[in-house]
């Protein structure tokens, strides 16, 4: 049998599985749901000899909710918590490992933050859209603007990002959705009947050692999540642009890395999905060069998390009954997959570890 035809197979046991098994937005969540037998019918292989990370026992667990718009998980590993945003809420929460509680407002006021990652010395870094900037938190309390404008001009809204850790260098998209909505920061007059707010929607790259910033691309429509390959030689680039560009394809763009550049735009990997086309959002990788993707906005049996393999081909589900906006590995170990879902966290334990530390 050939590789094209065992995985149609996949696909269509998959299919089969769907229908067979209670929808995601069926399930019952929080103190008062019966027990999950295993295994979780909501984390579905298409391919079960590469999607090998779900555990048998394990299942997808809500961990709080209440959030109006959870965006941009991070894991501190020497802190052993996790923090996100809630961007209309203009805060930022933190979840404790030791006894997985969370304390809300770990940062109140928060500039509207999107994404959060953490430096080499354990500074959390905020992509914030409200002050339409990148700025870092000192372990003295103060903040660090490190951009608020690129070659072209003031940022739009910076989105997400992620530092390299060969040279301290940090890498972000600036898709500008704060700039278009009083909701998620504040919408600017020029922006209100364009989805274009100021300059072409980017990926920057700030200089651990100059703080100089420069454009490294600008294929995508709406640059969104972004992360390395496990040996750094591949950027991965999530597009959102189909929100408010007819023409953009629903994709995830790859990336050579080359030194402080990016060159050969291609596309990895499409949304599409036996005729259902959501977006990518958030977007990690773990330690086999697998992608983990946040998916949504078409509804059930399709938004939660998808997994895409190496070569592009998607190999695993994992089925969530809210939007999924983005993702981190977190844990000791690194192998606790938390996902920021529209109102909610969600946690799965996973036989594989991210591939990087947030």
């Amino acid at each position: 049998m050939t590789e094209a035809s065992l995985r149609r197979r996949g696909l269509l046991a998959a299919a089969a599985g769907l229908a067979a098994t209670p929808a995601a937005a069926q399930r019952r969540y929080g103190d008062d749901a019966p027990p999950q037998r295993y295994p979780d019918p909501d984390i579905v292989a298409l391919d079960p000899r590469r999607f090998t990370a779900p555990l048998g026992n394990s299942a997808i667990r809500r961990l709080h909710t209440g959030m109006q718009w959870a965006e941009g998980p991070a894991w501190h590993a020497t802190g052993r918590f996790l923090v996100w945003s809630d961007i209309p809420n203009d805060e930022a929460l933190r979840l404790t490992e030791e006894d997985m509680k969370v304390s809300r407002r770990f940062r109140s006021p928060s500039g509207f933050s999107n994404g959060n990652t953490f430096d080499r010395e354990g500074r959390q870094i905020a992509f914030r859209h409200l002050h339409r900037d990148v700025v870092r938190y000192e372990p003295n309390g103060r903040v660090t603007v490190l951009a608020a404008r690129g070659p072209d001009g003031p940022f739009n809204a910076p989105n997400d990002g992620v530092v390299h850790p060969e040279d301290g260098s940090l890498w972000f998209t600036d898709p500008g959705y704060g700039a278009l909505m009083n909701y998620e920061g504040e919408r600017v007059a020029e922006s209100a009947n364009s989805p274009r707010p100021f300059i072409k929607e980017a990926i920057y790259r700030i200089d651990a050692q100059s703080g100089q910033v420069t454009k490294v691309a600008d294929e995508p429509f709406k640059p969104n999540g972004l992360c390395f390959s496990p040996d750094y030689r591949t950027c991965y680039v999530a597009d959102t642009g189909a929100s408010h560009y007819p023409e953009a394809s629903r994709i995830i763009w790859a990336y050579d890395v080359d030194g402080p550049r990016l060159r050969n735009p291609r596309t990895f990997a499409s949304m599409a999905l036996e005729g259902k086309n959501g977006m990518a959002d958030g977007i990690r990788t773990d330690e086999r060069g697998n992608l983990w993707s946040s998916a949504g906005w078409v509804g059930d049996g399709y938004d939660g998390v998808h997994v895409f393999a190496p070569d592009g081909e998607r190999i695993g589900l994992i089925r969530l009954p809210e939007i999924c906006s983005n993702l981190c590995f977190g844990g000791a170990r690194r192998n606790i997959l938390f996902m920021t879902a529209s109102q909610s966290l969600y946690a799965l334990p996973v036989e594989t570890r991210g591939a990087h530390f947030c």
